[in-house]
């Protein structure tokens, strides 16, 4: 990652107290370099996140938590992270109904009618920060470009807003920040684990349906739930490598 790439890092910079490693590592995080501190070395990472769709309720805590922590407009369209709720009648399995209302961030309202026989469920969506990303692939100017952590981000001081990696992604997380006039999407709240912290998704679950994880790191519980648990990526014929892992996926959605 160069220098000029390093300066996104820069503007996920918040007004914290820290005190011991958290604020050496922060430093430079600040500085636009979290590589170069001693306690974050980003080729000791590959971050991912499990998502149990067992565990999900759909209350939108996550959503809530994601624009309050990344200061994301509150409106249509505009999202890094949202739930979608799959309601399938075992009369009609090919044709599963899907809604999310404003991304889920107020819960979803009650189903009209008898349900009692349909399959429900929740699907928590965001940037699969994907090892072969289609859309660091096709912007112009290298705005969007992948972290030697496994992290896609995206420089907004380059970005010229011109849509194509919005049109690239195949899972739909982008959107153009209408203040900014260039492209947003879920960065992993970067400037939190780089010092230590989970996602504010994460760390608001009250389910514990989302977890980060660190496909690096041996100790992680992530190794032994791949071993015990049929996990899935969303559209794995796209072969793009995401590190978005879900348990309990359903085949409508997949």
């Amino acid at each position: 990652m160069d220098l000029d790439r390093r300066s996104v890092l820069v503007g996920f910079g918040k007004c914290i107290a820290l005190t011991g490693a958290a604020m050496v590592a922060w430093e430079h995080v600040m500085s636009g370099a979290p590589e170069a501190s001693p306690n974050y070395t980003t080729t000791d990472h590959w971050w991912g996140m499990i998502l149990d769709i067992e565990k999900c309720i759909g209350c939108g805590s996550c959503v809530k938590a994601c624009k309050n922590e990344n200061d994301v407009p509150n409106e249509p369209g505009h999202f890094r992270t949202w739930v979608e709720r799959y309601v399938i009648d075992p009369a009609d399995l090919d044709h599963p109904q899907v809604d999310s209302p404003n991304g889920a961030y107020d819960g979803f309202p009650d189903i009209d009618g008898e349900t009692s026989t349909f399959k429900i469920f929740f699907v928590p969506k965001l940037c699969n920060h994907c090892e072969h990303s289609p859309c660091t692939q096709v912007c112009p100017v290298g705005a969007t470009f992948d972290a030697p952590d496994g992290v896609v981000l995206v420089d907004s001081s380059r970005c010229l807003g011109c849509r194509y990696c919005v049109q690239a992604c195949p899972y739909g997380c982008r959107y153009i920040d209408e203040r900014t006039h260039t492209v947003d999407k879920c960065s992993l709240c970067y400037h939190r684990i780089t010092r230590g912290l989970t996602t504010a998704c994460c760390e608001t679950c009250p389910t514990a349906a989302r977890q980060l994880v660190d496909l690096k790191n041996p100790k992680d519980t992530v190794h032994e739930f791949l071993r015990t648990h049929k996990v899935h990526v969303l559209k794995p014929q796209m072969a793009t490598g995401s590190k978005m892992y879900y348990n309990g996926l359903d085949g409508a959605v997949r």
